[in-house]
């Protein structure tokens, strides 16, 4: 999932991702506790310092409408391996320098049931989410209304109704199962991302009349790279 351009967005308050909770014995340890001891601290707004997490990722493409795969259903993760976990953080590399706020595994080609997400503020320290075989357990009646962009569907943007809280359960990257509750702009991301898996697009869930518009647009952008080539 990505949000407009806008370099003086700041997120309002009802916007930001609050009231994480987990229970306290199952709660997921922050990504930085799980970093190795002897990396030094870095500063998060200091822009010449690369962050440690993100010096033995690569950059993967993200495939973009109309190609066929990011309708695919994904599969679950059975067993969680060294080369899920580089995925995983290939997965955050990508999303950060494309930029964007989420990224499903399927939009880099790969129908597997993975997740990275990072709604943290742009002036505030970095806070990748990793949820493996994630899935919804709990909406709420109430509704949200959030524009909704995709990096799979590049400078198109609009409004969707999504419930405003859900509770998901998902393995973390030692293979633990965990659950979340989320409201805010993180309940909206990880729907967004959880569609993917079920090959389902932001688009879809916009009246026909701008789903097929947007899809006859980039057939047709599609069309016309492929002449050229």
């Amino acid at each position: 999932m990505c949000v407009r351009p806008d370099r003086n967005r700041r997120w309002s308050a009802n916007a930001l991702p609050l009231n994480i909770r987990c229970s306290a014995s199952r709660a997921p340890l922050s990504f930085a506790r799980r970093l190795p001891k002897e990396l030094p601290a870095l500063s998060p707004i200091d822009p010449r310092k690369p962050l440690p997490y993100l010096n033995f990722m690569a950059i993967r493409e993200i495939i973009k409408l109309p190609d066929s795969v990011l309708k695919k259903v994904s599969k679950p993760v059975e067993k969680i391996t060294p080369e899920i976990l580089a995925l995983m953080d290939d997965m955050l590399e990508t999303m950060y320098a494309a930029p964007g706020i989420g990224l499903a595994a399927v939009q880099i080609g790969v129908p597997k049931r993975l997740v990275v997400v990072d709604v943290a503020r742009d002036e505030g320290p970095k806070n990748p989410l990793f949820f493996i075989n994630p899935e919804i357990v709990w909406t709420s009646e109430e509704l949200n209304e959030h524009e909704e962009g995709c990096l799979s569907i590049p400078e198109v943007y609009d409004k969707v109704k999504r419930p405003a809280e859900v509770r998901i359960r998902y393995l973390d990257r030692g293979g633990r199962e965990q659950g979340m509750h989320c409201d805010g702009l993180l309940a909206t991301c990880i729907q967004h991302e959880i569609d993917h898996l079920n090959g389902v697009l932001f688009i879809d869930r916009l009246t026909r009349l701008k789903r097929d518009r947007v899809i006859k647009k980039f057939a047709k952008a599609a069309k016309r790279e492929k002449a050229d080539a």
